[in-house]
């Protein structure tokens, strides 16, 4: 199998030599470019295809939000956003903007492997849950895009049952279990979403849940 290619953008460049050696040290993976800001990170990545780009979202030129719209935008890599504070409105932005999850700086070498590995792979490196409480934090900061409720009138009613338990944090395991279903069969409702939704991931999920409506913060 061709390793994952990784794009990494960090105005940082120690951050950057750092992450780089662990992700080049591991034979199915490899680092094919590196980016200080977020408008770098966009050109290169027109030139030098990646599949998992770990991407910063406090620079300079360009932040990684606007970098990961306009890469979620135009190719099919994954973004992971790289950050300070697990409870960030940037990281919130950067879900809703597309990106497939979130990891601290400080993350342990096994995590960011693993991490890169299940993006590329197609998971979400955030848990829903996880997910769930930076919504609950920061959903009222932004407008909803308004194209939630037509989509949500295609869902068929077991669909929607299972996207308003992946929304609530349930894998799909409770997810069977709760709904009487196989875990194959919940698999293909999960399948089915993402495609109808035009959506990447179980993150996504969850973000489309609120901006639908489907699901309140608290107040």
């Amino acid at each position: 199998m061709s390793p994952v290619r990784v794009l990494l953008v960090d105005d940082q460049m120690l951050l950057r030599s750092g992450y780089s050696m662990v992700i080049n040290s591991q034979p199915d993976m490899e680092v094919v470019a590196e980016a200080g800001d977020g408008r770098a990170a966009i050109e290169t990545l027109r030139r030098v295809p990646a599949d998992v780009v770990l991407m910063d979202v406090r620079m300079p030129v360009l932040d990684g939000v606007e970098a990961t719209r306009v890469i979620c935008a135009e190719s099919d890599a994954k973004v992971l956003i790289l950050t300070t504070f697990d409870l960030d409105e940037y990281a919130f932005a950067a879900l809703r903007a597309g990106a497939s999850g979130f990891l601290l700086k400080d993350v342990p070498p096994a995590g960011l492997l693993k991490a890169i590995r299940s993006v590329h792979e197609g998971d979400a490196v955030v848990a829903p849950t996880t997910t769930r409480r930076l919504l609950d934090h920061f959903a009222a900061m932004l407008p909803p895009r308004g194209s939630g409720p037509a989509a949500v009138g295609e869902m068929t009613p077991r669909e929607r049952d299972v996207l308003m338990l992946v929304a609530r944090g349930l894998n799909n395991a409770e997810i069977a279990e709760r709904l009487s279903l196989s875990e194959a069969t919940v698999k293909t409702h999960v399948g089915r979403l993402l495609a109808k939704l035009s959506l990447r991931d179980r993150t996504q999920i969850v973000v489309f849940a609120y901006e639908s409506g489907l699901i309140r913060p608290p107040r």
